[in-house]
Order: C-alpha cells, then sequence, then structure tokens
C-alpha cells in the first residue's frame, strides 16, 4: 500500500506505469491493493478482472478520478456524474461534433497542422509534446470556433499550468504543484466566465461546443458550463495526441503503409483546381481518404491510449480471482476507486 496518504503516488508517476504494474504482478498477481493520490485503490491488470469492471458488471461502478483531479476538472464535469445530466451533457457534446458542426473548420484545423509542420523546421522535437500542442489548438477551435484566436494564449498558459498538477498530490499549500494548479483553474473559470459575457452581448449563434452548452432550453449554469469545458479538453488533449503519436511510430515503421498514405494525401492536394496556389481542404476530401482511415482505425485497434483508467465502486463488490499464491475472494467496499491497466 505504500506510505500512509502519500500510497505508491511517487511510484507510479515517476516512471513508466508499465514498469510500475509489472513489478506488481510479478510480487502480488493481477489484482492488488495501493494508495493513489490519497485514495485507496485496487489495481488490476488482466483481461478477465478488466472485463468484469468495465464490462460484465459496469453497472456496479462509475467513472472516476482521484480527489485532486476532481476538485481541478470542476465537480459539474461529465466524468464525475450518471443519469439524466450526464445523458444531456453527452448529446451537447455529440450535438457539437456532427458532420454538419465540424464541416467548416476542416480548412481551420488544416492551417492548424501546417503551422505546426512549419513550427518544426530545424529543430529536434518530442512527438507527444508537438502532438499535444497541435491537439490542444484544434480542442480550442472545435470549442470556441473563430472566437478560440483571441484568447488562445491565455487559454494555454493557464492550462499548461493546470495539467501540471493533474498527479500531484491534493495538498493545497503556497509552492506546491496543486496550490498553483488551483490558481491556474481559477483563473481559466474566469477568462471563461468572460467569454460567456460576450458571447451573451453579441447574442450571435456558434455552431461550437460553447455554442451547444450555452443553448438557452438548456440551462447550465456558467459553473457548469466552465467545468465541462476544462473536462472536454482534459477528455480530448491526452488522448488524441497519443493516438497520433502512435499512427506516427507506426507509419515510420511500415514505409509501404507511409507511402500509399501519403500518395493517397498528394492526389488530394492534386485535385485542387487549377491556379489555385494551394489547395485547401474540406469536408468532402475527408471521404476521399480510405486508407488513411484504415490506417487511423488499425492505430486504435492495436496501440493501448491510456496506461489505465479509474472506477469507483458504487456498492459492495465480489470479484473472484487467482494470484501465485492461492485463490482468493475479495470483497470491496464502496468509494473504492479501481485502476484498469490496459
Amino acid at each position: 500500500m505504500g506510505w500512509p496518504y502519500m500510497g505508491e503516488t511517487f511510484q507510479l508517476y515517476s516512471q513508466d506505469p508499465n514498469v510500475f504494474f509489472a513489478s506488481k504482478r510479478q510480487r502480488y498477481g493481477s489484482i492488488f491493493k495501493t494508495h493513489i493520490l490519497g485514495c485507496p485503490c485496487v489495481m488490476i491488470s488482466s483481461p478477465e478482472a478488466a472485463k468484469f469492471v468495465l464490462v460484465t458488471k459496469s453497472h456496479l461502478f462509475k467513472p472516476t478520478f482521484p480527489a485532486s483531479k476532481e476538485r481541478m476538472l470542476g465537480k459539474e464535469a461529465i466524468f464525475f456524474h450518471q443519469g439524466a445530466y450526464h445523458m444531456k451533457l453527452r448529446k451537447l457534446v455529440l450535438r457539437a461534433f456532427t458532420p454538419e458542426a465540424i464541416r467548416n473548420i476542416v480548412p481551420d484545423i488544416q492551417n492548424i497542422a501546417k503551422d505546426s509542420l512549419l513550427s518544426w523546421e530545424g529543430r529536434l522535437i518530442n512527438t507527444f509534446q508537438e502532438m499535444k500542442s497541435y491537439t490542444f489548438n484544434v480542442a480550442l477551435l472545435s470549442i470556441f470556433g473563430k472566437d478560440e484566436v483571441l484568447y488562445r494564449e491565455d487559454l494555454k498558459r493557464c492550462y499548461y499550468i493546470l495539467e501540471k498538477g493533474y498527479n500531484s498530490m491534493p495538498i493545497n499549500l503556497p509552492g506546491t504543484l496543486f496550490n498553483k494548479s488551483m490558481k491556474a483553474r481559477k483563473e481559466l473559470a474566469q477568462i471563461l466566465a468572460k467569454i460567456l459575457s460576450t458571447r451573451r452581448q453579441t447574442k450571435l449563434d456558434h455552431n461550437d461546443l460553447l455554442g451547444s452548452f450555452m443553448g438557452d432550453k438548456e440551462g447550465l449554469t456558467d459553473d457548469q458550463i466552465a467545468d465541462n469545458i476544462i473536462g472536454v479538453i482534459f477528455a480530448a488533449r491526452d488522448t488524441t495526441a497519443s493516438v497520433l503519436t502512435w499512427i506516427l511510430k507506426y507509419l515510420g515503421e511500415n514505409p509501404s503503409v507511409l507511402q500509399a498514405v501519403t500518395e493517397e494525401q498528394e492526389a488530394i492536394m492534386r485535385s485542387g483546381e487549377k491556379g489555385d496556389e494551394e489547395k485547401l481542404l474540406n469536408w468532402a476530401d475527408t471521404k476521399k481518404m480510405p486508407i488513411t482511415s484504415r490506417v487511423i482505425q488499425e492505430t486504435l485497434r492495436v496501440a493501448s491510449i491510456l496506461s489505465f483508467t479509474f472506477r469507483e465502486a458504487v456498492e459492495d463488490v465480489e470479484y473472484e480471482g487467482q494470484n501465485s499464491k492461492k485463490a482468493y475472494l475479495t470483497k470491496l467496499p464502496p468509494s473504492y476507486l479501481f485502476a484498469c491497466h490496459s
């Protein structure tokens, strides 16, 4: 279980999570208890146990995060709720990412990608970090539409401070990562309040995520909107950046596939009208990428996008397992966090 309160937080987050899980599996088997970020956890790393938590008995668990992340994201974020409120938020998020909603921003996403590529010239880069930066800019575009350029730098500055504390202990003392992150979280909420106020004054319709949240019929408070905007950035950024990084890795390892994808993309770029200085992609072009689409789908199938995910038991849970020593029956009380290792 590690040190009191601290548990094994440092051991988990200071190294590759796979190393942590491998050492624990070797010593205790595929199911073991620990403390992470001040929370008691049951770690599971076998396909059978993961299926039990995520599929077979999923109704006994709810998605969650340790208390530190809940305070940073906001208690009204979609991750921490079930039932009617969760369904309403899910509907609002999906509405902002329908083909009708995103078809008009395809050229803007292309421009963000081009700017990212130009910024890499002449320097050594960390692929995952650059993908996080690219994904963050695309996320802001999807959330705030064309308004994002007015607030991009302030939002980026605050969010980057906030994310540094995601895996910190919830000790709110001056100078700690958690304290700095909570200050950045407060400033983010103030920036979002300013954006909300400006939009209400202009009374224009916006076909983006913030516009979906602000719909008159939805009745979300400003705090609920802020919590879910920050939550969506959190949910989308690292996962999407991870997928993009894996795609680049696999393409680099498979030259023939890279060549096929390159030829497909170059054919689309040549399809522009003669005289165009450089073709801007549109929604129809994205439907002419079967090879690229299959590469994305195969990457999602074989890659580990997340190292682990958290679930919280909502009632007593029994799971019969087997470790290297003997068969055992674990009875786990409500509120325990389950970390499912992929």
